[in-house]
């Protein structure tokens, strides 16, 4: 596989963001008690994940990261994304039914592999 220009702002890379967006908002809604603002650590991973997606060499190409062959997030911050989507991933259906679809369809991809090569 050719390795992908990094491009953040396809529109694929833009769902990512906003369907971890919401799945982060509805966690700290309900287990942090915030209204409106995140707090300092739903925050703070939230920007490790655009981070993360950001630095993707798959963008537009990608699975979901949870099948993701390479595994770029630290291990505390792969726990707190299982933690985070275990909860809000049944709920993204109720709250936000079309990013939901998505996401599914999304899981349904096979994982890309680099070249051996990079």
């Amino acid at each position: 596989m050719k390795p992908q220009p990094l491009n953040p702002t396809h529109k694929r890379m833009v769902r990512e963001k906003k369907t971890i967006t919401c799945m982060i908002d509805l966690y700290c809604k309900n287990h942090h008690k915030t209204t409106g603002v995140l707090c300092l650590e739903c925050q703070q991973f939230r920007e490790y994940a655009f981070l993360r997606l950001d630095k993707c060499p798959f963008q537009d190409k990608k699975s979901v990261c949870g099948k993701c062959k390479i595994q770029c997030y630290k291990p505390d911050m792969r726990q707190q994304a299982r933690k985070i989507m275990s909860y809000s991933g049944p709920r993204l259906l109720l709250h936000h039914p079309g990013l939901a679809l998505c996401h599914i369809w999304d899981k349904r991809r096979k994982a890309p592999m680099l070249d051996k090569k990079q």
